[in-house]
């Protein structure tokens, strides 16, 4: 009995460019959601749980960045934002807001296919990696990798499959220091080797779930110049 297919959502306001992608990703087998405004994206997620969403920053009714904010307080589904040549700026607030990955428009087939297959092997990755996993704890920290649940003091805390991910490399090597591009290799792949600001912005969004202090972090500490660890012993108070 055939396995359930790959469901993915794009979300554009041009009509054209909405049917474009959602055909290419048609003859690559997916099945395929659309939605031309931001209100009918966000009402396509809450009915139809897809695995990927495509979500393009302007929209009318609600924008991308929007929609990726309240998406990210019920699920935490895999969002590639797409963004305009040269904004920079949206591609850091979306991956601020708990989007996985970006497109910048213009981009051709084979780059949109790529980034796709990037963002959902990282998450099967993940969940495979689960079930051979047992426990960390360190200090407050508990990280179930079979329950794929992460607790601080006892209270859960909700993370995207990619926090989750970066969060249990740093765990599996507690105490040592990993370089930038090993995390970006291990937790995005190898092309996003020298993509620093997703390595960034995801560090920081894992602080402010985790630290009391963001500010000043007693568990996920930086090497300047190098790269980041997860402290052994948090309770000792560390230079960033």
């Amino acid at each position: 009995m055939p396995g359930k297919k790959t469901t993915i959502l794009t979300a554009d306001d041009d009509p054209h460019f909405l049917r474009l992608v959602a055909r290419n990703l048609e003859l690559e087998g997916y099945d395929v959601l659309e939605a031309s405004d931001g209100k009918q994206a966000l009402e396509q997620i809450e009915q139809h749980a897809p695995d990927l969403v495509l979500l393009d920053v302007m929209m009318p009714k609600m924008d991308g960045f929007t929609v990726c904010h309240l998406v990210r307080e019920f699920s935490a589904v895999p969002i590639i934002i797409v963004t305009a040549r040269g904004q920079d700026q949206d591609k850091v607030r979306g991956l601020d807001l708990g989007a996985d990955d970006y497109l910048t428009k213009p981009f051709s087939v084979n780059e949109l296919l790529a980034r796709v297959r990037a963002v959902l092997r990282r998450v099967q990755c993940i969940t495979n990696e689960d079930r051979y996993a047992m426990l960390t704890v360190i200090g407050d920290l508990s990280i179930d990798y079979a329950r794929h649940q992460v607790t601080m003091a006892g209270r859960e805390v909700e993370l995207t499959p990619i926090e989750y991910g970066l969060l249990a490399c740093l765990a599996q090597n507690t105490g040592c220091v990993l370089t930038q591009d090993l995390l970006l290799e291990h937790v995005w792949g190898t092309e996003y080797s020298g993509e620093s600001h997703i390595l960034q912005v995801n560090i920081n969004r894992l602080r402010r779930k985790l630290e009391h202090d963001p500010a000043n972090p007693r568990y996920i500490l930086t090497k300047v110049g190098i790269g980041y660890m997860l402290a052994a012993h948090p309770e000792v108070q560390v230079a960033k």
